[in-house]
């Protein structure tokens, strides 16, 4: 299985962009198989690749706060069956590619999916060659802080972190703004000036262990 991802990684990063034609709309494959490669791969330069991160990054844009990465919309469990030819990687790169319109992240009524969910992927994925899934965090920061006229500070913290569990489930637990890394932009004063800060930020670290983050301030 290792093996497989290094070459879908390896895929999505040197022939991405040669294996979609520059007339193909970006919307012309399935986005979550997409971001899945893209994000194995360290986001590599091409069209799908910056569609997809844009999905992930819309994601996280209230409202709502959705899972960036939506594991259980990418049919892999087609892409890794028995091996045969095409091989699994190459299968797994034609389901994101093909020329279907994307899984959105909204279903058919209308209604925005819950933020929460105990989906995951079609297929085992517990192996450390899907560390790259696991790696991902979303922090939603929500903090604030003042000194009331008699001299108190007062102080809330409202920070939630999402994750995903072993089967790319993914779940919303209690945080705080100590646990947030260092890549936000989240700068509290010392002492108890008057600070408020609210924002989503997200990170990860791609197949390769390589480090990337972004931040929506609103």
């Amino acid at each position: 299985m290792r093996r497989h991802i290094v070459r879908l990684a390896m895929a999505a990063t040197l022939t991405l962009s040669g294996q979609v034609p520059l007339a193909t709309p970006a919307s012309a494959y399935q986005v979550d198989c997409a971001i899945l490669l893209c994000l194995a791969g360290g986001w590599p330069a091409s069209a799908p690749c910056a569609h997809a991160r844009a999905v992930f990054i819309r994601r996280i844009t209230p409202w709502p706060i959705e899972p960036p990465l939506q594991i259980w919309r990418c049919p892999m469990g087609v892409a890794f069956s028995p091996l045969e030819s095409p091989g699994p990687a190459e299968r797994l790169f034609d389901t994101a590619f093909q020329a279907t319109l994307p899984r959105q992240s909204f279903p058919d009524d209308g209604q925005v999916i819950k933020v929460q969910t105990t989906d995951g992927a079609d297929i085992d994925i517990s192996g450390d060659a899907f560390d790259f899934v696991r790696s991902i965090r979303v922090y939603h920061i929500q903090y604030r802080q003042h000194e009331n006229r008699d001299g108190d500070c007062n102080r809330s913290d409202s920070t939630r972190l999402g994750s995903y569990g072993v089967q790319g489930d993914y779940r919303w637990t209690r945080s705080n703004v100590g646990q947030v890394p260092a890549a936000s932009g989240l700068s509290i004063p010392n002492g108890c000036g008057s600070y408020f800060y609210r924002s989503v930020f997200v990170d990860w670290r791609d197949h390769a262990g390589n480090y990337g983050s972004e931040e929506v301030r609103y």
